[in-house]
């Protein structure tokens, strides 16, 4: 990639770390895209979403942004899949009939194409949480009739103690799969090499850069992989405190425009 700057990529999480607490970008954001994309740095949200989620959240860059979707299992650029690490079909299947009888959990099948809710679960308490991050889904009356590639299961806690009521259920399949936390409320099931830090060297070998030329910012666990991945790495203020062990900086909370104040420090530094 050309461009002076050190760095030419920034990858940011979502929720808890680009947005505010309201889910509204931070005040001052496209000023900042359009001197990033003056200086050639390319802006990449990395989040558990859905790639079409992230989509209509960046309708005016959808053609600017790369996309880390889904925890890192796709990858698109300017309406291109640059990567994918799915589950096998045998995978999903499986973890599904552990998780089946798992009382009051919403279980999200997410495909590339869609992502798919029980019938029986199509109700407003769950809806409106999937509204947020899966903005493109349907509802079946069984998982089995659906025809697409399962990129991660995803489960949701409305009482936020996915901890006990989800993660220790699934836990034991660590190893062969990947189960991770990636709220209070969410636990995902994905292939077992897959993470935004992979997603990401995936990027960095695509793209021939190096870590040194790439930042990142995250607050929670399912973050941690990312901000080992680059060498300008950033905890916001309001990040899980496990999480701050492994960034190379602090910036102030996702309600005090941290990610921005985080990209203002980097150019003052020279290295934009």
């Amino acid at each position: 990639m050309d461009g002076d700057n050190v760095i030419k990529i920034i990858f940011s999480d979502m929720d808890g770390t680009l947005l505010d607490e309201n889910g509204d970008l931070p005040q001052g954001f496209d000023e900042m895209m359009v001197e990033l994309k003056r200086r050639n740095v390319i802006f990449a949200p990395a989040s558990g979403r859905q790639y079409f989620s992230l989509l209509k959240s960046f309708e005016k860059y959808k053609d600017e942004f790369l996309f880390v979707a889904e925890n890192g299992t796709l990858v698109m650029y300017q309406g291109e899949e640059i990567f994918s690490s799915p589950l096998t079909h045998k995978e999903a299947d499986e973890v599904r009939e552990i998780t089946k009888n798992l009382p009051d959990i919403l279980r999200v099948y997410c495909g590339k194409k869609d992502a798919y809710i029980l019938e029986s679960q199509n109700i407003p308490k769950y809806i409106a949480e999937l509204d947020k991050y899966y903005t493109k889904h349907v509802c079946v009356n069984r998982f089995e009739d659906v025809e697409d590639i399962p990129l991660k299961l995803a489960y949701f806690d409305i009482t936020g103690h996915s901890d006990e009521n989800i993660y220790r259920h699934i836990k034991h399949l660590n190893g062969p799969l990947q189960v991770v936390k990636s709220s209070d409320n969410w636990v995902d099931v994905m292939n077992n090499t897959i993470n935004k830090g992979f997603a990401i060297k995936k990027i960095q070998e695509g793209l021939d850069i190096t870590p040194d030329e790439c930042a990142a910012f995250g607050d929670y666990l399912n973050d941690v992989q990312m901000l080992q991945s680059v060498t300008h790495s950033f905890a916001m203020s309001n990040a899980h405190p496990d999480l701050k062990k492994f960034a190379k900086y602090e910036t102030t909370s996702n309600t005090e425009r941290g990610v921005l104040v985080g990209i203002e420090r980097l150019m003052n530094e020279g290295l934009i």
